[in-house]
């Protein structure tokens, strides 16, 4: 059976901490909270969309661990109807798991152990046999057999990609913004064949040494527009959507249309807690793509989906139906930008 949205990529389980403060080196935090999720882009994307229309047919692929945690990340996956069937199990790693140490403001930061996600390659992904509209993959850079060299394509990811949209299927990427990595050489391959890449403005920015925001913190929107640019020369072929905490922007290649919806304005006490928003804000994306929304639409639509994601501390209990989630856009207003 066809499906309508697969999503390939990273599977975990989140142990999010909630924590008073990130504590010098040496000295103590109050945790306050513990709770277990799933995490990485497969489940989170995934049941986000699961959440938003039952009715869509999913696939999950990527690899977990013989332990609890594989139990647990494939049990919450069929619960919501999504097909686990191209899921492996490692006998020698262990499930990836992030410990995820989230403020009361809604940051975080993550500790993560690669687990069996360092073993996912692309031949395991059976992709031959795979049929579906949308392939879309994550994260570039956490996907180690992915990420790995590839003489004529650059990276095993380009040339995944490469293969699915020769296949016929539309293709998107996301990424993980990482302190060490090397975006350029990562991700640069993998836009060549991309339908579509949704990534944050540390990410787009990353590709081309560009600093996103200026030295009063505020997102400085003609960088990430040229990165955008960047981007979109280099290979992409429909759309390059970014996501911050101050808007979403979506420049449409084919056109060079640039547009930028700004984040919903919640209060304080409306955020639980930020992990998988940027998840979310691209389960909103898909949805929009497969839809067919016209860009002010998806954006609006995607932010809202991201606004619903942080009335929870993990990443998929806040989200939503399509109702709710455009109901959610009309309830608060939009933040101002300069």
């Amino acid at each position: 059976m066809k499906q309508d949205i697969v999503l390939a990529g990273n599977i975990l389980v989140d142990i999010v901490k909630t924590v008073d403060l990130y504590p010098q080196l040496g000295m103590l935090a109050n945790i306050s909270a513990v709770k277990q999720a799933v995490g990485g882009c497969v489940p989170n994307t995934a049941i986000d969309l699961a959440k938003m229309d039952p009715s869509l047919k999913l696939g999950a692929i990527g690899r977990v661990g013989q332990d609890a945690y594989g139990d647990y990340a494939l049990s919450q996956l069929q619960e919501h109807g999504i097909d686990t069937s191209r899921i492996s199990r490692s006998a020698a790693a262990p499930t990836s798991f992030s410990d995820v140490m989230s403020l009361p403001s809604g940051e975080r930061t993550f500790f993560h152990a690669r687990g069996a996600n360092a073993e996912f390659v692309p031949e395991q992904a059976g992709l031959e046999s795979l049929q579906c509209d949308m392939l879309h993959v994550g994260y570039l850079m956490l996907l180690d057999g992915f990420d790995a060299e590839d003489a004529e394509y650059g990276t095993r990811m380009a040339r995944f990609l490469h293969d699915a949209q020769a296949l016929g299927m539309r293709t998107s990427v996301d990424a993980v913004s990482s302190a060490s990595a090397d975006y350029q050489r990562t991700i640069l391959p993998a836009l060549r064949y991309c339908d579509y890449a949704i990534v944050n403005e540390i990410e787009s920015c990353g590709i081309w040494n560009i600093a996103p925001r200026n030295a009063e913190g505020m997102l400085d929107i003609a960088a990430v527009r040229s990165a955008m640019e960047r981007m979109a020369q280099s290979g992409v072929r429909c759309k390059v959507i970014v996501h911050s905490k101050e808007a979403g922007l979506c420049l449409d290649v084919p056109t060079g249309a640039f547009t930028m919806v700004p984040s919903l304005d919640l209060p304080a006490g409306q955020i639980a807690g930020s992990v998988g928003a940027g998840d979310a804000f691209c389960a909103g994306c898909l949805y929009g793509l497969w839809k067919g929304y016209d860009d002010q639409k998806l954006l609006r639509y995607a932010s809202a989906a991201a606004a619903c994601n942080l009335s929870a501390e993990n990443a998929v209990d806040g989200l939503r139906s399509v109702q709710e989630i455009w109901q959610m856009a009309e309830a608060y207003p939009r933040r101002k930008l300069c």
